[in-house]
């Protein structure tokens, strides 16, 4: 096969733009953690606004967002610009997040107290200002990657470097909070939000520079699907388009899923309740067990990326799902034989008991599977949209992103409002903090949130995947296909010949195989 063959057949990125693009996920994700973790605290202890109205405005925001998503992946697609066609959003999205920032955690603060009608507006307002610009950046990294690769082989790695984005992002702002939260008055202190909002400014526009420079050289029409045309989808129709893409909606189900999961599990207030108010050791325990999900994650992600080259994602997303589903019924059997002030069931590192090294291990295979699998929809997206270009010939990654984000966030935005319904169901008032003690309720409600929930998930995630289609070599097949369709196109060809021509794999001269 000769080398220009090579470059027909599979669209390539080199090692640099594989590691760099993904940081824009990590850009978006410091936001991200600041806003489902943290923001009800600021609201309700620094602004002084009802606990319900903070956690349920999380959940109508994350809607809003969802809402948005449609919108902006039409309009993703549709633009072609001298500065590409996702690096613009990217810029401007990043933009927006650092000036509705400032207003939303500072500019509210110098609001009178005796306004506080005018608190409660301007917080919905910047907060919407916020959505925008967040939903603006994160709808280039699910459809910007179909342009980085199409290499079956290179998509898996995108899942690696997506989640060392996300650590570097999301994992500085979970490991500076608790520190950062006993040396400045705890997550209700406007002197923790001094030092967290500036901080995420800065690290966040380093990784969307970075992520820029990732997508530059593939930001252009020559990588965008079979033809060169932008497309001008209506927003009517989307219903048609997931009608017709089975495989995007077992994926949204899968997604959906491990994004709720995620977003109560290791929800602040949760782990509050378990590691501070249950175990009495909030300070010597949540970054300790924060570190050992991350030990373990180490070897998953080994085994993804190689279980993903070998078999496609869809076998690895099943495989590891399936042991953090195992690995969490010991978890939750170990919650359920936690007592108050009794030691031997509970959760010490220092000296180790029996039932420690049982929850370390349970925990710590558990999440290290399921970490190691948690952003695997995203390069899966990447599939769906190639898949919809080899179906009707439309390049929309726009939409197809935004398509599954919608979904993603509808469901995931009820995450703050169910912890916030279940801690207000036990009576307390102010969501728990690293301070907060024991109180009875709290048992059942870690026990249904930190694991019954997630594991509720990935039996959906399981059940959804059973039928999905796009396996390593149905996807080869796929990219073959598109291969050969893009090469007659560009040679003068009609796109509706081209799909026409070749369908399968049969069809595919050998030198696109």
């Amino acid at each position: 096969m000769s080398e220009e063959k090579k470059n027909v057949s599979l669209n390539r990125a080199k090692p640099y733009q594989l590691m760099l693009f993904p940081m824009n996920n990590g850009a978006t994700n410091v936001y991200y953690i600041l806003t489902m973790n943290f923001i009800a605290y600021y609201a309700n202890g620094v602004l002084g606004l009802a606990l319900m109205f903070a956690t349920t405005m999380v959940t109508v925001m994350r809607l809003f967002d969802a809402v948005t998503d449609p919108i902006i992946g039409a309009l993703i697609d549709r633009t072609s610009t001298k500065f590409g066609k996702f690096r613009p959003y990217m810029v401007l999205g990043n933009g927006i997040m650092i000036v509705s920032s400032l207003l939303l955690y500072f500019g509210t603060r110098i609001i009178a107290e005796d306004l506080l009608w005018l608190r409660y507006t301007c917080f919905v307002l910047f907060y919407a200002l916020y959505v925008i610009g967040y939903t603006f950046q994160t709808a280039c990294t699910r459809s910007g990657q179909t342009c980085l690769t199409n290499d079956p082989k290179q998509r898996p790695l995108f899942t690696v470097f997506n989640t060392v984005a996300s650590l570097i992002g999301m994992g500085l702002v979970q490991f500076l909070a608790p520190i950062l939260s006993e040396r400045l008055g705890g997550y209700n202190s406007a002197s923790f939000f001094d030092f967290m909002i500036p901080l995420a400014v800065v690290v966040s526009a380093i990784l969307t520079f970075l992520a820029v420079i990732g997508i530059w050289e593939k930001d252009r029409p020559e990588f965008f699907g079979v033809g060169n045309k932008q497309e001008k989808v209506k927003l009517q129709e989307y219903v048609a388009i997931l009608k017709a893409n089975k495989e995007l909606q077992r994926l949204m189900v899968a997604g959906a899923g491990c994004k709720l999961a995620f977003s109560i599990a290791t929800n602040m207030t949760v782990l509050c309740m378990l590691y501070g108010a249950m175990m009495g050791n909030y300070g010597g325990l949540y970054l300790p067990m924060m570190i050992v999900g991350y030990v373990f994650s180490v070897p998953f992600f080994l085994l993804t990326v190689r279980t993903s080259q070998r078999h496609g994602q869809k076998a690895s997303l099943v495989r590891y799902t399936g042991l953090a589903l195992i690995m969490y019924v010991g978890v939750l059997v170990l919650l359920f034989l936690w007592k108050p002030g009794v030691e031997a069931v509970n959760l010490t590192l220092i000296p180790p008991n029996v039932y420690s090294v049982l929850f370390v291990l349970f925990f710590g295979i558990g999440y290290g599977a399921y970490y190691a699998t948690a952003d695997m929809p995203i390069p899966m997206v990447a599939d769906c949209s190639d898949y919809e270009t080899y179906r009707s010939g439309r390049y929309i990654p726009g939409i197809m992103g935004t398509l599954f984000s919608l979904v993603d966030k509808l469901v995931s935005s009820l995450g703050s409002t169910i912890v916030g319904i279940a801690v207000a169901m036990i009576g307390i008032q102010t969501l728990p903090d690293s301070n907060t003690p024991y109180a009875d309720g709290m048992h059942g409600v870690v026990m249904v949130l930190f694991c019954i929930v997630p594991m509720a998930a990935w039996v959906a995630t399981l059940i959804a995947m059973k039928g999905y289609t796009l396996t390593g070599a149905r996807m080869k097949e796929i990219q073959a296909v598109n291969a050969v369709r893009k090469q007659a196109v560009s040679e003068g060809m009609s796109l509706e010949e081209a799909m026409e021509k070749w369908k399968e794999m049969g069809d595919v001269p050998e030198e696109f195989r």
